[in-house]
């Protein structure tokens, strides 16, 4: 079952707890109006291609790896005062200590995407299976992230994907204010350097510790700013697993961000 199979089957649930009644007529002209058809056909003319990735680019997939560290925290460095390549800046942070999370972590999860990518996700930070293979958004959440991006014409390989914070909190809780400043400098540097042209943000903890605003469900669906990158915040798929009927909003938000990019819904 696909993004659009999925969101369908929310939107008859929610309508049928509420008593809304809709003729199959009704329905699949709302059906039509969202989900776009499926083809083998070339994609439009008037679709803005997805930047190719040159042959020396190199998607970041690491194997599980665990990196000996000392767990006395240190002085986060800020994003400036970090390398400029990614080798360089992907070492540093798998050898973070800069908070208490060094200790408990099984891997770092650096992110991983093309590097010089259009389109950036961002979420909150790694769960048990990210934390198991050193992999973003590898577990159901992922899984729906995939399908996600997937109904915007895209795959996994076209985005790059990183969190607020690169180590798993213990009991998958949100991060606190200070991890959250003690790795943070890592993905602003991964912003630079990546230079999306536009960033989805997944959940309040993102557009919290990001952009320094609370409040997921007024602020999604809107365009924000990040130093001059257009930032659209919409919901969490972990949210979206537990409330299905919340799809058709995130759908509506990631059409926007499709609009943004010049590709055709």
């Amino acid at each position: 079952m696909d993004f659009y199979d999925e969101l369908c089957q929310a939107i008859a649930s929610d309508g049928a707890k509420r008593g809304v009644r809709t003729s199959p007529e009704e329905f699949q002209k709302f059906l039509s109006s969202v989900k776009p058809e499926r083809s083998n056909q070339p994609p439009p003319a008037n679709r803005t291609p997805i930047k190719p990735m040159p042959p020396e680019t190199t998607l970041y997939a690491p194997e599980a790896e665990t990196v000996q560290v000392n767990t006395t925290p240190q002085t986060p460095p800020p994003a400036c005062a970090l390398p400029d390549d990614w080798e360089s800046l992907r070492s540093i942070t798998l050898n973070c200590q800069n908070c208490p999370l060094a200790a408990t972590r099984q891997n770092v999860v650096f992110g991983e995407g093309d590097l010089r990518a259009r389109l950036m996700f961002i979420g909150e930070g790694p769960g048990a299976d990210e934390d198991a293979t050193g992999r973003p958004f590898v577990g159901a959440a992922g899984q729906l992230l995939d399908k996600m991006i997937g109904a915007m014409h895209l795959a996994r390989e076209d985005v790059y994907i990183a969190n607020i914070v690169k180590c798993r909190p213990p009991g998958n809780r949100m991060p606190s204010p200070e991890e959250a400043a003690a790795c943070i400098g890592y993905l602003k540097k991964q912003i630079e350097l990546v230079q999306p042209e536009v960033i989805v943000l997944l959940g309040g903890t993102a557009l919290s510790f990001l952009l320094e605003i609370n409040g997921i469900t007024k602020y999604r669906g809107r365009w924000h700013n990040y130093n001059n990158i257009p930032v659209m915040p919409t919901f969490h798929p972990a949210f979206l697993l537990r409330k299905a009927e919340a799809k058709r909003e995130a759908w509506h938000d990631l059409k926007l961000v499709m609009a943004k990019l010049g590709i055709s819904v």
